[in-house]
């Protein structure tokens, strides 16, 4: 795959196989947050937002999604064709008392590319997002809580010619495991045999658990909100590349992963190369095709293909496709951890963890 891309795509670029890796990277990026809407999360979605340690708020990690308790704070007209800015938002949305309007200057749609998960305001315990409603006559607007309850990072490394394995492959999976590892109330302890515990500090004192995923899985199916404070649902998704090897051929790499998050999501290279095929390079889905090439032609001036800026059109596209196919994208994935679970249950899980009040 990125030979072909490097062929063809990149052909043009000083490293054609650089670029189509990290191309392919972006890929990644761009099936998690589609299946994400697909799952229905968007709307509680926020994107690369810096998420402190646990306990110890003056580190902070920028992660590729977090998923916040929300609330429908109203909606606006979508003067679809024109430039939407977060101020023109801001300002027709008649937000409640106690926010403010971002510093920042943030565009939601501008010459054809929206931005997922705009966000235009904050207050003191939430931020206001922007998004397109399903049929992009409206946008909705969203409160999300600043703590949140999950999030995801993906991981890509590329292979470079003559090596046998990327150089910052484990540099990644360590930085990826000590962020799932410190970003939770309820810790890890690895026990003498090898298995995973729990330990939650509750009222001042630290209560062990035997098995760390039957703790967690409990307390959300059952709704135990009591050992759930701070608690955020670490995820992880890693793809191929020669270096991860394959679900059930698993290298230092993928072990580091797969004992620090709470799900380690496996994106196959079937499911890439079916993406890649399928949306990406047939002619079928021409505006996908179009919105990902303009993204790296010669003298591009905005990349239109990323899960933070999407061809607007493309973006419709992409999700109609990924709703109408849910089924068969979910396939796409091995669940490495926890082990002999669904990735169904993972999205009950998700939904569970939501309407908590914790």
């Amino acid at each position: 795959m990125q030979k072909l891309l490097s062929e063809t795509v990149f052909a043009h670029t000083e490293s054609p196989k650089k670029a189509a890796g990290r191309a392919l990277g972006t890929f990644v990026e761009i099936i998690g947050f589609y299946l994400i809407k697909a799952w229905g999360h968007e709307y509680k979605a926020a994107i690369e937002r810096p998420l402190s340690e646990y306990a110890n708020k003056d580190i902070m990690h920028n992660v590729e999604f977090t998923f916040h308790r929300n609330r429908f704070l109203g909606s606006v007209n979508a003067p679809i064709g024109e430039s939407i800015s977060s101020t023109k938002i801001y300002n027709a949305g008649n937000l409640p008392s106690g926010f403010v309007k971002s510093k920042s200057a943030r565009t939601l749609l501008k010459n054809g590319v929206m931005k997922n998960a705009c966000t235009i305001a904050f207050s003191d315990s939430e931020f206001c997002n922007a998004y397109f409603s399903p049929n992009k006559h409206e946008i909705f607007l969203y409160g999300l809580r600043n703590s949140p309850y999950a999030m995801i990072e993906c991981k890509r490394v590329g292979v470079e010619e003559g090596m046998k394995k990327g150089p910052q492959t484990i540099e990644k999976a360590k930085q990826g495991s000590y962020v799932a590892r410190t970003v939770s109330s309820v810790q890890r302890i690895r026990k003498y045999d090898g298995s995973v515990g729990a330990a939650i500090e509750q009222n001042g004192r630290v209560i062990f658990f035997d098995d760390y995923n039957s703790v967690i899985e409990e307390a959300i199916f059952n709704g135990d909100s009591d050992l759930l404070v701070d608690f955020i649902l670490t995820i992880g998704i890693v793809s191929n590349h020669g270096n991860w090897f394959t679900s059930n051929n698993q290298n230092k790499e993928m072990r580091v992963l797969a004992q620090s998050y709470d799900w380690l999501l496996f994106l196959t290279d079937n499911g890439l190369a079916s993406f890649i095929q399928e949306i990406v390079c047939d002619d079928k889905f021409h505006i996908v095709k179009s919105a990902f090439e303009r993204s790296y032609e010669k003298g591009k001036k905005v990349n239109r293909f990323t899960k933070t800026n999407m061809d607007f059109e493309a973006d419709t596209v992409l999700t109609h496709y990924f709703i109408e196919n849910l089924p068969k994208i979910e396939k796409w994935f091995n669940v490495i951890s926890p082990k002999e679970r669904n990735i169904c249950t993972l999205n009950e899980m998700l939904k569970k963890l939501h309407n908590m009040e914790v």
